[in-house]
């Protein structure tokens, strides 16, 4: 899609925030670069822990969705509240409306019910208040982000040693892993045949990560995928009791246990560095000694004349 001005959109189907400033911090980037933004997000009207009301939320997402001069739909932050909205969501309604939503953490129960009940691509990448709203921004955070966009391919290069060789292509999914469990057995939860499954998580000890990982694994959804990359994961502490169960012995027995290769080492998850994957592109990732590279193709990109 070719565009003259990029129209960005701000809702919060899940949490809301205190720091007003970023928002206005975060339009006001968002400007610079060229786009023009539309706020749904009132702050006035929030709800508990909410960026409103179910069904102010949901209304946000659509107006949204049906405004003709809005390309991208960008999440104001995550948190949770997009769990409470999906019985209600027409996705089709989001899908045909050919916006791109973008957001992460919570966020990734959209992603998940947009794919699995349209097929629908959508963006895991950057938020208004965390990251373009920061008072210190990170350029690698917001430059993946513009240049995914851009497309038509976009590429994610990481240095990192210590995970198997491999070179496979597949259709890439995921986000956060909490949030990716807490669909299993529902309509939210798509089924995918090859994929690259990627993963993060904040606060989680190493033992939740293990469990929920071998959830996945029992409910026979990592024996279809090719991979599992594991992002960030930070915000946890280690006690007494673990008694030398860290990440590191976590993750060696993943990798004697799981039934597919597991990489570390993605900058992706609660980090202020993070890449934007596009929930269901098409993938090849290629793995050595020194690093991996996911090359991403077959997506939706916007290009601002």
């Amino acid at each position: 899609m070719i565009t003259s001005q990029l129209g960005v959109a701000i809702v919060a189907p899940a949490g809301h925030t205190h720091d007003l400033d970023s928002i206005a911090r975060g339009i006001a980037r968002l400007e610079a670069r060229g786009c023009l933004v539309h706020n749904y997000y009132d702050p006035d009207a929030v709800h508990l822990r909410f960026g409103g009301t179910d069904a102010a939320r949901l209304a946000q997402l659509y107006a949204a969705a049906d405004d003709p001069d809005v390309q991208v739909v960008m999440a104001l932050r995550g948190g949770y509240g997009l769990t409470r909205l999906l019985p209600d969501i027409d996705f089709e309604r989001l899908a045909a409306s050919g916006k791109l939503f973008v957001g992460f953490s919570d966020i990734t129960a959209l992603h998940m019910g947009l794919y699995a009940k349209t097929g629908a691509l959508s963006y895991a990448g950057p938020m208004l208040a965390g990251d373009f709203g920061a008072l210190e921004p990170v350029d690698f955070t917001l430059d993946q982000f513009w240049s995914c966009l851009a497309g038509p391919t976009h590429t994610i290069v990481e240095q990192v040693c210590g995970n198997p060789a491999l070179d496979v292509r597949g259709t890439i999914w995921g986000g956060n892993l909490a949030m990716l469990v807490s669909l299993l057995g529902t309509a939210y939860f798509p089924s995918i045949e090859g994929g690259i499954l990627y993963v993060e998580d904040v606060s989680e000890h190493p033992f939740r990560v293990e469990r929920m990982l071998l959830q996945l694994m029992q409910a026979g959804v990592l024996a279809r995928q090719q991979a599992v990359v594991l992002g960030d994961f930070s915000g946890y502490r280690l006690g007494p009791m673990d008694n030398g169960y860290d990440f590191d012995a976590m993750l060696a027995h993943l990798r004697a246990t799981l039934p597919l290769p597991v990489l570390t080492g993605l900058r992706f998850g609660h980090g202020p560095c993070r890449v934007t994957i596009p929930f269901g592109a098409q993938a090849r990732l290629v793995s050595d000694a020194e690093g991996f590279s996911i090359k991403l193709s077959d997506y939706p990109t916007i290009r601002c004349a």
